[in-house]
């Protein structure tokens, strides 16, 4: 008998794609997709790397299978925006070993900046999506994948969804079956994309397109469930399992291609329904499809919402005309996102808020700099942002304009893009100061490592690069390292450097306090008879203070992790450091 385990939909990708004979995986971490790459990454026989962006583990995963062996790579939606690069092209050249590329998409936004549809990427790129809808689907989709992109020779993209990536179903484990390495032969007009050669692989692709599309209709994992033909919904991915709960009896064409679709399947299954749904997250991309084809009673985005996640509940009131009435847990606070206590990025921001200077803000758990109490952080744009936005400041407004600005990004995100952005800034003669909040990991994604950190997914230990070393390389004089717990040296170095008539960088160095293997032999205590309760330690929102009745301060001693930043602030000396458990 088969083992069966109950595994997260990434960990079920993750499985599935070991069982194909997966032999190289690259990625860059970001939720909802970070656990595929992690749970990839214990299996000894899959080579897995974290690569410093998404355009870089694409083409990766494009060298590997052009090597002739089965090859992957994954990132969450907006990642797929930095691979689009290589992604595009590589639909051209098509493969040579199977090619997966797996996009977690963030329906709710939970952990995203925009809320995009994979699928509109794809149909765009004119590559392959399946969909599953559980994490049996999630292991078994996977390795349909594969034999797609070698049946079809192209890429394919496995695209989940956070509800998908992140709930648990059963999972019957196989074996690895390892294909035989496919020989590489030379053939340039399959894989240098010069214009001559990428018209005629142009062409391709669209009889590609057109011979995967005709196929589709017998495709195993597109299926038909009929039951109550009165009422039939053609959907996709996790909202499936939102139908079966809400309505059970309701007929319904499961699609597990969704790009391209079935068209003789879709029209024989509307054919048979009285009134016909279609129920999809985020894009109408399926029923825009459909409607162009003449199934005009299809229903849609005229009543389902073209934002946020699905749930059985929806169906129930747009479609059943059932009221239905959350009743909000009595006495439940709001828990608002917030740095934790010892961050050293809370210190950073402290220091700026007290200089009044902005910040041009990056993506990570310092985004959190832009909400109360800190709100020193402007703009979020995406990876790398902050400091091509700081230098398209400067050149719109002059220097000036930014000596009240600096662009503030993490060691991970530098390493992801900040670095072109820098070097941008150098070529272009730029002015200007850039704070790198190097806490030695990628935080936000859940402490994974990158190219400065000095170890690898696999876990082994290899040469760090050195971040002020690497500006310094760009040609950047006024490169300065300090202690992102120093209030007094981050106030100085500040003023100083975004005075300056240069182009700065600051390195604020300080570990996450999360980092596994920290320790902390200090804690903070309040000395109540010194407090003149100015509430000035309050200010930077540690989380491990608190006010009490009176006006004094209370610190939780099992959040406090001694960083000292209110010790620093108390003009009073009301606040003491002293050993943990003393």
């Amino acid at each position: 008998m088969s083992e069966k385990k109950i595994l997260l939909g990434n960990e079920a990708i993750a499985r599935g794609a070991y069982e194909a004979g997966v032999k190289v995986s690259a990625a860059y971490p970001g939720t909802p997709s970070t656990e595929v790459s992690e749970s990839l990454a214990k299996y000894e026989e899959v080579y897995a790397e974290w690569a410093p962006n998404e355009k870089v583990a694409t083409e990766v995963a494009i060298g590997a299978s052009i090597a002739g062996v089965r090859s992957m790579c994954a990132m969450k939606h907006v990642g797929l925006n930095v691979a689009a690069d290589p992604l595009y092209t590589a639909a051209y050249t098509g493969v040579n070993g199977g090619m997966v590329v797996v996009v977690a998409d963030d329906p709710g936004m939970y952990s995203s900046q925009n809320e995009q549809d994979t699928r509109m990427v794809a149909r765009a790129a004119m590559v392959p999506v399946v969909e599953p809808s559980d994490s049996a689907e999630a292991k078994a989709f996977m390795k349909y994948a594969f034999e797609l992109s070698e049946e079809y020779d192209t890429p394919v993209i496995l695209r989940t969804t956070t509800r998908l990536s992140h709930s648990q179903g059963l999972v019957e484990l196989e074996e690895r079956k390892v294909p035989q390495d496919i020989p590489y032969e030379r053939n340039a007009a399959k894989y240098v994309m010069m214009p001559g050669n990428a018209i005629k692989r142009h062409l391709a692709v669209e009889a590609r397109m057109k011979r995967m599309a005709e196929d589709a209709n017998t495709m195993p994992i597109n299926r038909a469930e009929y039951r109550d033909l009165s009422v039939g919904f053609i959907t996709c991915g996790i909202a499936y399992q939102y139908i079966r709960e809400a309505m059970p009896e309701a007929s319904v064409l499961k699609l597990g291609l969704v790009n391209p679709l079935p068209r003789k399947l879709i029209e024989e299954f509307a054919a048979k329904v009285g009134r016909l749904y279609i129920f999809e997250e985020l894009e109408p991309v399926i029923e825009e499809q459909v409607k162009a084809w003449g199934i005009s009673k299809a229903i849609g985005k005229e009543i389902f919402t073209i934002q946020g996640e699905y749930s059985a509940n929806l169906l129930r009131e747009k479609v059943l005309g059932q009221k239905i009435q959350a009743v909000p847990e009595e006495g439940v606070p709001a828990r608002p996102p917030i740095l934790c206590p010892g961050c050293p990025h809370r210190s950073v921001f402290t220091a700026l808020k007290r200089l009044k200077i902005r910040a041009a803000g990056d993506i990570g758990c310092y985004t959190l700099g832009a909400v109360a109490p800190l709100g020193v952080i402007d703009t979020t744009i995406c990876m790398g942002a902050s400091i091509s936005s700081l230098h398209g400041m400067e050149k719109a407004r002059g220097r000036e304009y930014i000596k009240d600005w600096v662009a503030v990004i993490g060691d991970s995100t530098f390493m992801h893009t900040g670095v072109n952005s820098l070097m941008n800034m150098v070529y272009n003669q730029a002015r200007g100061t850039v704070i790198i909040l190097d806490n030695s990991t990628t935080g936000m994604t859940g402490h994974q490592d990158h190219a400065a950190t000095g170890k690898t997914l696999k876990g082994e230990i290899v040469p760090a690069i050195c971040i002020p070393e690497l500006c310094r390389a760009m040609g950047i004089t006024h490169v300065r390292e300090v202690n992102a717990f120093d209030q007094a040296e981050l106030e100085k170095v500040i003023r100083e450097e975004v005075n300056a008539d240069a182009l700065s960088v600051i390195i604020a160095q300080a570990p996450c306090a999360l980092l596994k293997g920290m320790k902390f032999p200090n804690k903070c205590r309040p000395i109540p008879e010194k407090c003149k309760k100015c509430g000035a330690c309050l200010k930077p929102g540690c989380p491990a203070l608190t006010k009490n009745e009176d006006g004094t301060i209370s610190i939780d001693e099992t959040m406090c992790n001694g960083c000292g930043l209110c010790m620093q602030l108390c003009k009073f000396g009301a606040i003491e450091q002293v050993k943990a458990g003393e």
